[in-house]
């Protein structure tokens, strides 16, 4: 069975991401920075954490079903 992304809750429109997170940063991946837009969420390309703006309309807890969106995102 394929495992739900690691969602992240976040309170900015704009974060980055660089597949860190508990492995130290030169095993992660290039980071990149990725924009939240209408949909309330969006996704990395590279490790597929999923990033939530808090209130925003993807922030509930089916978040995990919803399809991926890689939009917004730029080196």
């Amino acid at each position: 069975m394929i495992q739900p992304p690691e969602i992240i809750r976040v309170s900015k429109p704009r974060v980055s991401c660089d597949g860190s997170g508990d492995i130290p940063a030169a095993l992660g991946h290039p980071r990149v920075f990725l924009e939240i837009d209408e949909h309330g969420y969006v996704d990395c390309g590279y490790c597929d954490r999923r990033f939530v703006l808090i209130g925003g309309v993807a922030d509930t807890p089916d978040v995990v079903t919803k399809p991926d969106i890689a939009s917004g995102a730029s080196l």
